[in-house]
């Protein structure tokens, strides 16, 4: 079982200071607590695409890029890569080059976003969002698993003897997420593809995404990737922890009941109705284990901490009692209680052994300058011959 954080560095003034962070500011806190998830044992990372105010999120590609080279065993994640309104051509060379430069402890979660307008601002219409995101994920899977691909759709120009590169580390794309809130059609991607499902698990009822996570799990097994047990399935929450619970609600209250999607409403009808997670060490566990209740085995608990104005030390305190105290415990509960058989989430290494055994991975090793790409010679060393056209 995986823990990590979410996040989109979202900029709201801190209620009872009054005080709102700069852009530079909330950056640089987003890198630290990064840095300080790692330090604490915390098995992923993960960051969010948005591309107006008041978010810090328009570029997760440069963010875990630079932690990539300032950490050493967290896996770092996008919390949503935006496949409608990104080219799926640029999605692949990015993310690749920095599998690579994270040494492959990289997934890549990939969804449609909330934000109505991202569409028209990167040239692409709302009422297309489910094809875009259904077309965009298969080209993009066959650019990280083909050397040259020959392509049409209907969204972007064709493509004809296309080299992405480089290549996927060993020639293993990096593991796929498919994140969603309400779209079958991407609980029917993610399993087509043997991927994993994400529900985001936060602003609804609790279990609200159960019918959509078992759509999931039955297809997987449709599609002959195996039980629909062994699927996989990530979780998102919030939560805030304190050493006592009073104190928990206390702090917290403030920066629910100013945050604009919550005015009006009751902090303890909110927390009783919906998965967000409140209180002592104790209680955060206990509200946890219930998400296993209401969907069975799961491999990735992400929650969002670093949300609604919440000043950075405050995260940073966050961190620290998850890390040191909620953890370790969700750590020996979920493996005591998960059913026999039932897989982690893949890894790069595991990925690897499933593609090679104990044959050495492939190290793709261009071939000179072709000039263009339909000529007819192979990208690579170790490519087939390709016919001229």
């Amino acid at each position: 079982m995986e823990f990590g954080i979410m996040g989109v560095a979202d900029i709201e003034p801190d209620p009872n200071t009054g005080y709102t962070p700069s852009e530079n500011e909330r950056i640089k806190g987003v890198v630290e607590s990064a840095l300080h998830a790692e330090q604490l044992g915390f098995d992923v990372f993960a960051f969010g695409e948005h591309h107006n105010p008041p978010f810090a999120a328009s570029s997760p590609v440069a963010l875990l890029s630079y932690l990539a080279g300032r950490t050493s065993k967290i896996t770092l994640s996008t919390s949503t890569t935006l496949i409608t309104t990104n080219d799926p051509v640029r999605i692949a060379e990015d993310y690749a080059y920095l599998q690579h430069l994270a040494d492959g402890r990289l997934d890549v979660m990939l969804g449609r976003g909330n934000t109505v307008p991202v569409y028209s601002w990167f040239g692409q219409n709302i009422r297309d969002g489910v094809e875009l995101a259904l077309e965009n994920y298969n080209l993009l899977h066959r650019l990280w698993r083909e050397d040259v691909v020959d392509w049409e759709g209907k969204f972007r120009t064709p493509l004809q003897g296309f080299t992405s590169t480089p290549r996927p580390l060993d020639d293993v794309p990096p593991f796929v997420w498919h994140g969603s809130i309400r779209t079958p059609e991407i609980a029917e991607q993610a399993a087509f593809y043997g991927n994993g499902f994400f529900a985001n698990h936060i602003l609804a009822p609790n279990a609200h995404f159960k019918r959509l996570v078992d759509f999931y799990r039955t297809r997987y097994e449709h599609h002959g990737h195996g039980p629909a047990s062994h699927a996989i399935v990530g979780l998102g929450g919030q939560a805030f922890v304190a050493k006592k619970s009073q104190d928990a609600w206390a702090q917290y209250r403030p920066y629910f009941e100013s945050f604009p999607a919550f005015r009006g409403a009751s902090l303890e009808d909110f927390a009783n109705g919906t998965p967000l997670s409140i209180g002592s060490p104790q209680e955060i566990i206990d509200k946890t284990l219930t998400f296993r209740d209401g969907f069975g085995d799961y491999q990735r608990q992400l929650w969002a901490l670093d949300i609604l104005g919440l000043p950075h030390g405050v995260l940073m305190e966050q961190l620290e009692l998850l890390g040191t105290e909620v953890i370790p415990v969700l750590r020996k509960e979920f493996d005591s209680r998960r059913a026999p058989g039932v897989p982690a989430t893949p890894t790069h290494r595991s990925l690897v052994e499933a593609k090679y055994g104990d044959a050495t991975p492939r190290q793709p090793r261009p071939n000179p300058n072709r000039g263009d790409n339909l000529s007819g010679v192979s990208p690579y060393q170790d490519s087939p011959v390709l016919q001229a056209v």
